[in-house]
């Protein structure tokens, strides 16, 4: 055990349902072993400008259920200097704040990993709805955005059925498209594309062509955004065939809204606490995660420069399925 007296706590970079499940348990974890909790207000950003304050168990009250982030979030240019990053971790210190756990992706990971080189005790939890984080099955906030794309689905198919027309919807996943392989299997999409994988859009178009002729009536085509625009899938589709004639549904930011499930709520909750009573026992620079539902820790360097392997298995299934 460590002489931790006092934690903060931030979230950065963009939200994901089930921050405010991680902050609760941050704070009434640290509350329970006799520690000091302080919040930071928009993330990095708030820590350069010593927004900070005291929390309390009524600081999170009734958050648990609630989509966002209390403590809010903020891009923060001056923090990626080494300027920005001293005046923080001396902000830190002269708070007498011993660590800090910070929720957030691959960025946010980063500017733990830069304070804890300056002496500041770090813990990231992986607060992102792309599931692009390694050494994590999974991030908070993922399992909700996949019930938001799956609810989507699910009613677009109704109407596309009811007018015999094919939907194309885009999701976020710039460079990760866990969102859509796991709502695209979970919903029954014909088509999954993904930016790990290469695709041919004249064999998509010719088995959504053959599907039309053996009777089948509608297709949903689900488009992570790293791939490109929906809109350009639908285009390309429709040059090929024009029978096929697409709508789009570009669902955006609404992937990350909305009160996160039972799933992320859990899921928030067991890394909060976690990382709370690692900071305590003396561990600093590290990722906290779930790997086959055991919590781990891993060193942020290695989080942040290690990319999570794409599981082929599951999309070859969904593949598989879509016939």
């Amino acid at each position: 055990m460590t002489q931790v007296k006092k934690i903060a706590v931030l979230t950065s970079g963009g939200d994901s349902q089930g921050m405010n499940a991680a902050v609760r348990a941050v704070v009434r974890s640290g509350l329970y072993y006799g520690l000091e909790v302080y919040g930071i207000q928009r993330g990095y950003q708030g820590l350069l400008n010593n927004d900070i304050f005291a929390m309390d168990i009524r600081s999170v009250g009734d958050i648990i259920q609630r989509g966002g982030t209390i403590l809010q979030s903020a891009r923060c240019l001056d923090f990626k200097t080494l300027e920005g990053q001293q005046k923080g971790a001396q902000i830190l210190r002269d708070r007498g704040i011993d660590g800090l756990v910070v929720i957030g992706g691959d960025g946010s990971y980063q500017g733990a990993e830069k304070l804890s080189r300056l002496g500041i005790k770090t813990m990231g939890l992986p607060g992102t709805i792309d599931n692009d984080i390694s050494f994590t099955d999974y991030t908070i906030g993922f399992d909700t955005a996949v019930n938001v794309v799956v609810e989507a689905v699910n009613k677009l198919r109704d109407t596309m059925s009811s007018h015999e027309r094919s939907s194309v919807v885009e999701v976020m996943g710039r460079h990760c498209g866990d969102i859509a392989l796991h709502a695209g299997l979970a919903s029954g999409a014909e088509t999954i594309l993904v930016p790990e994988v290469p695709y041919d859009l004249n064999e998509v178009a010719d088995r959504m062509k053959a599907n039309f002729d053996h009777g089948k009536r509608h297709s949903i085509v689900i488009v992570a955004e790293g791939v490109g625009k929906g809109e350009d899938v639908a285009t390309a589709l429709k040059e090929r065939y024009p029978s096929i004639d697409p709508r789009v549904t570009v669902l955006g930011h609404i992937q990350r809204g909305g009160s996160p499930t039972p799933f992320d709520r859990n899921l928030a909750s067991r890394l909060g606490d976690f990382a709370v009573r690692k900071l305590i026992e003396g561990e600093s620079n590290k990722g906290c995660g779930v790997l086959k539902g055991e919590l781990v820790l891993t060193d942020i360097e290695q989080v942040v420069n290690t990319k999570k392997p794409f599981n082929m298995e599951l999309y070859e299934l969904a593949s598989r399925l879509s016939q």
